[in-house]
């Protein structure tokens, strides 16, 4: 999922948004499973506690914004999907959740006390500008945490779906063209892209992650439904690739069976600094 160093932000920006207008309906189907499971490291890293005053960016659901509300922090969720917004409001109707874009907040400088995004920044056309924006509402002392997904040899999901559409299917599909997918995946690219945003201190780890599905079928599902740039690019795939991809996708989950149904790991890295 490698993608031309030039394109066109506004558009990726706009294939998102318009994306998770339709795969908010299923998200909650299948990933808050796997992605809430780095939410408590997460909060842990930023500092949540009571009275803390926190922003989740990129919200979707809203369960790290509840979390942290759970804690005592006066937490706020953002992210641009209307449809995502929505759907957190009524989960957590005492929760505050607001429409709006990481790379251009609607707040005033040094609003916040933590600043999190949990898998965020993969959904975002200029990630390096939103961690900017993370910095300019920050006091200083605050503290940025991110989570995104391990590389696909680690992330066994990612790394049974993808190389079953590179032998069976087609990876250059007219989808609008991004970031690198997994550009954070080494923990290296995380500690750069923290200290080229002007933060201090970074820190990485990994956090071990399981994801339990009914079958390999569901993770094609999971992810032609429920995702927005590797759902495109599945429902880009020939009815006989897919057939094939489907297969594919089968024989490589074998290893993963467990009590009818598959474990898959998927591992995420964890990144904070702080603003000095």
């Amino acid at each position: 999922m490698s993608h031309p160093s030039e394109f066109d932000p506004g558009a990726f920006r706009e294939f998102e948004r318009s994306g998770w207008h339709k795969a908010a309906h299923r998200y909650a189907d299948f990933f808050p499973a796997i992605t809430s499971q780095a939410v408590e490291p997460l909060l842990d890293a930023v500092g949540a506690g009571p009275g803390v005053r926190l922003l989740d960016v990129a919200s979707g659901p809203g369960n790290g914004t509840s979390a942290a509300t759970a804690r005592g922090a006066n937490a706020i969720g953002l992210d641009i999907s209307p449809v995502m917004v929505a759907k957190a409001r009524a989960l957590h109707p005492a929760v505050t959740f607001l429409v709006g874009d990481a790379e251009d907040l609607p707040f005033a400088d040094e609003s916040f006390d933590a600043v999190m995004t949990n898998f965020g920044l993969l959904h975002l056309a200029q990630p390096e500008k939103a961690l900017r924006e993370f910095r300019r509402v920050l006091r200083p002392g605050g503290r940025v945490g991110f989570v995104v997904w391990a590389m696909p040899d680690e992330a066994i999901g990612f790394g049974i779906l993808l190389k079953s559409i590179e032998m069976h299917g087609n990876m250059n599909v007219p989808l609008p063209p991004g970031p690198p997918f997994f550009r954070y995946g080494e923990p290296d690219a995380c500690r750069e892209a923290l200290v080229d945003a002007g933060f201090a201190e970074p820190m990485v780890k990994t956090i071990p992650q399981l994801w339990r599905l009914p079958s390999p079928d569901a993770l094609v599902e999971a992810f032609m439904e429920a995702t927005v740039r590797t759902g495109g690019l599945l429902r880009a795939q020939t009815p006989e690739a897919l057939e094939k991809i489907l297969a594919a996708v089968r024989e490589g989950c074998k290893p993963y069976a467990n009590d009818g149904a598959i474990v898959l790991p998927m591992p995420a890295v964890l990144a904070w600094a702080v603003k000095g």
